[in-house]
């Protein structure tokens, strides 16, 4: 069986009993840096020394199989450096072969920087959407922002201190800067820190220097439907990135409510006008 196992996210004491059972009794674990789980097993007095395997993003694909192949014949504790293994983190290749291989695949729940953040940002978290890291290259991030102008639910993201600042001002100009959001810095550390406001004021505050593991939570748009001219710059949006006029419009009719046809109709005009005005400026 592979046993995924949540580690803490930073205070030590929210390593849980369970855990600490299963790290004394592993014979075998596979863990994001090996270094960690070692510093772990000092760290909470275990004495027990099981092999370790180092499986991360770099070479996952290619030892999923021998862990799974391990875990027909015994337990594997799978951890990440923090967290729940397989959330934005190394797990989810070794958890589809075990699936596909039908061998069992068990959890021992515990911290996670997802749910921390949301339950103390203060938005709705009765529905919500993890949307990870964004892209790091700009118009990258700001494209995948854009998909997301009409989502309704709160969205929980991961981000980089050296990235924040510019990653907030980016959503305060395509999410909209008057978007409530909150910035959890530092989660059940020490200097654990949760700022709230407008993605406007926090692109601002932190523009100043933020230090720490980040996670940004942003509250999801509100209020009807999106205006018919906001529709058609978001299908814009969507052929910048590379979709096809007919799925662009099938997908923000879906999240606006707005005809189909209607927007292939204006966006195809859009299109014919924009190449009109470079031919007259070109000629």
């Amino acid at each position: 069986m592979i046993i995924l196992a949540a580690t803490p996210i930073g205070n030590l004491g929210d390593a849980s009993q369970r855990l600490i059972d299963a790290l004394e009794n592993a014979q075998v674990v596979a863990s994001e840096d090996t270094r960690t789980t070692q510093r772990l097993l000092a760290a909470l007095g275990i004495q027990n020394r099981p092999r370790l395997i180092a499986v991360h993003d770099h070479n996952e694909k290619a030892r999923a199989a021998e862990i799974v192949d391990l875990a027909r014949e015994g337990d594997v504790l799978l951890l990440s450096d923090a967290g729940m293994p397989t959330i934005s983190d190394p797990g989810f290749g070794v958890v589809a072969t075990a699936a596909d291989a039908g061998v069992a695949v068990s959890v021992l729940p515990g911290p996670s920087a997802v749910l921390a953040a949301l339950a103390v940002s203060g938005l709705p978290t009765d529905r919500f959407t993890f949307e990870g890291f964004v892209p790091r290259k700009a118009g990258e991030r700001r494209g995948a922002l854009s998909a997301l102008r009409a989502e309704s639910r709160t969205m929980v993201f991961f981000e980089s201190p050296g990235r924040c600042a510019q990653t907030l001002a980016d959503m305060a100009e395509v999410l909209g800067a008057d978007r409530a959001a909150a910035v959890c810095r530092e989660l059940t550390k020490l200097h654990e820190e949760v700022r709230r406001g407008s993605l406007e004021e926090l692109a601002t505050w932190a523009a100043e220097g933020i230090k720490g593991e980040i996670v940004i939570v942003v509250g999801g748009a509100a209020g009807p439907a999106m205006s018919f001219e906001d529709a058609v710059a978001y299908v814009s949006d969507l052929l910048a990135q590379g979709k096809r006029l007919k799925d662009a419009c099938a997908d923000v009719a879906a999240a606006s409510g707005h005809s189909s046809r209607e927007l292939y109709n204006a966006s195809l005009s859009q299109t014919r006008e924009a190449a009109s005005a470079r031919t007259r400026l070109h000629g």
